[in-house]
């Protein structure tokens, strides 16, 4: 063990992660556990469903944070395909909501979904810590070490997981509270601190230890997070008050048929994942369907919810442009902050953290905001607001590209820059991600809840995989990354971003209108014990 003289930035900054976790596992098992309907003005389910959500990001969040380093430094692939592999990766963890949010619609309900996808990541990010043989670099012997096919079984159970729980979670929250509840925005965004704190505490643990110690500490303990999650959503089911229960009654018989297609689909994923190029034709031939399905059930519907949906269809379109971008943090900027920054000793995975830590300290204040600014009718519509996150994402990168250019080729960039594009990216997080999330469970129609959220994560797919294309760029035509071409690809992707953002906001004002906020009404929804 090492003396606390001798400990740098990175010991510190783990050891005062590990402190918080153990206050965070404390006050989770005692919010789980309390007796009374609210807290802090909020229904108490909201907090366990924050806690629940809380492990699940430190799992996922903390094994982002090594995927690209562990595929480079451990698997030695070239720096353009790790990026495709986790372009790929996250691109399918965004795909799979669309499965898990369908079988809850119809059969399965969304708390059962969560706990089913709960054990599915467990499980995955376990085997995770499942090490092969280290520095082979020839393809076919990779391939023939049976460690990559644990390591990609570990990745499908992740992915599927994901999908059962993502989406699945987020409309528990909305069901706990009316339509035209004014603390939903800022239940979303409260909600959306809890992911950030996991993905946080995660990014900092399970980096730390993998970088450090060893890979398969920080993936293991990615997986005794998620298991913490799962007991304290368990614990917590009585403050959910019914929501989320099967629509119909379930049998026991469909249940585990329902079950058994999820297993199936984790035999697909495990394919699909190893090849990255069949996944782009996947997305097109998907996105299509999907697209159709939805205005196929539009059209069956009176004018205000039709008009709903095509607000739906704007808001999500622009999931990639703003994804694409922004996820460039766990790739091709990881990649760049590893061997092109001035980090001063600290290991490259915790600078993960720091978009995270930006929303924990930021979150209450822009939930705070909209609601003051929504009591004076001043708050921007959700396209607006929409429109202000890419600006604010164009400009992290053109500052970024500005304050690299500025110490000259030869010198690494300041780390100053890469606390500002995490800035930047996490502000305009905060006017697009929970406010998206807030407007699908309100704009949706009941009975296509879970399918519309899963679309909101299956257009988040296709940015995770256009952030994987753009990192792959960044390698070149020999796959190793260079300085100036990433500067010069981050340039580019910013000023069109810039434009995009331009037209977004002058239509904002008609995609407001299809939202029809002002005839908004409540539906019960039917609610069956499991």
């Amino acid at each position: 063990m090492k003396d606390m003289a001798s400990w740098n930035e990175g010991d510190w900054i783990a050891a005062v992660a590990a402190l918080a976790l153990f206050v965070f596992l404390t006050l989770g098992g005692l919010l789980a556990a309390r007796k009374s309907e609210e807290v802090i003005g909020h229904p108490r389910g909201l907090f366990v469903l924050f806690y629940a959500e809380m492990w699940e990001r430190f799992s996922y969040y903390g094994m982002r944070a090594l995927l690209v380093l562990y595929l480079t430094k451990f698997w030695l692939f070239g720096d353009g395909k790790a990026n495709l592999i986790y372009g790929a990766y996250t691109a399918l963890v965004y795909i799979t909501p669309v499965l898990g949010g369908t079988l809850a619609d119809r059969w399965l309900g969304q708390r059962k979904a969560v706990v089913f996808g709960g054990v599915l990541l467990a499980f995955g990010h376990l085997f995770m810590a499942v090490e092969g043989m280290k520095g082979v670099t020839d393809p076919v012997a990779k391939q023939a070490d049976p460690a990559i096919n644990v390591f990609w079984l570990a990745l499908a159970l992740i992915i599927v997981g994901s999908g059962f729980l993502k989406a699945n979670i987020s409309v528990i929250v909305g069901k706990l509270y009316p339509m035209t509840d004014t603390r939903r925005d800022a239940a979303y965004t409260i909600f959306y601190m809890g992911v950030n704190v996991g993905a946080a505490l995660g990014t900092i643990l399970v980096g730390y230890l993998g970088e450090t110690i060893g890979w398969s500490w920080g993936f293991g303990l990615a997986g005794i997070g998620m298991v913490l999650g799962l007991a304290i959503f368990a614990i917590g089911r009585p403050a959910l008050r019914g929501r989320g229960e099967p629509p119909v009654p379930l049998t026991r018989q469909r249940e585990w048929t329902l079950y058994g297609i999820g297993v199936a689909a984790v035999a697909v994923i495990w394919g699909l994942v190893q090849y990255q190029d069949a996944i782009q034709s996947l997305l097109v031939v998907a996105g299509v369907a999907m697209l159709g399905y939805t205005l196929y059930e539009a059209f069956k519907l009176p004018k205000v919810p039709r008009e709903r949906m095509f607000a739906i269809l704007f808001l999500i379109a622009l999931n990639p442009v703003f994804w694409g971008l922004f996820e460039q943090a766990g790739g091709s900027l990881n990649l760049y902050t590893d061997r092109y920054v001035d980090r001063q000793g600290v290991p490259t995975s915790l600078f993960q953290s720091i978009n995270p830590i930006y929303i924990v300290v930021l979150a209450p204040f822009f939930a705070g905001l909209w609601t003051w600014l929504g009591k004076r009718g001043l708050e921007p519509s959700a396209p607006a607001k929409f429109g202000l996150a890419l600006i604010q994402v164009a400009l992290a990168f053109l500052l970024f590209v500005w304050g690299a250019k500025s110490v000259g080729p030869a010198a690494l960039t300041p780390v100053l820059f890469v606390f500002l594009i995490y800035l930047l990216q996490t502000t305009g997080e905060l006017c697009l991600s929970p406010v998206g999330l807030s407007a699908m469970t309100r704009l949706a129609p009941l009975q296509l809840g879970s399918f519309i959220m899963g679309a909101w994560f299956y257009m988040s797919a296709v940015g995770n995989f256009v952030a994987g294309k753009i990192g792959e760029a960044t390698g070149g035509e020999d796959g190793t990354m260079s300085k100036e071409l990433t500067l010069a690809i981050y340039s580019q992707i910013g000023w069109i971003t810039l434009g995009i953002a331009a037209v977004v906001l002058a239509l904002s004002p008609f995609v407001k209108r299809w939202m029809h906020l002002d005839v908004l009404e409540d539906e019960e929804p039917t609610s069956q014990s499991a």
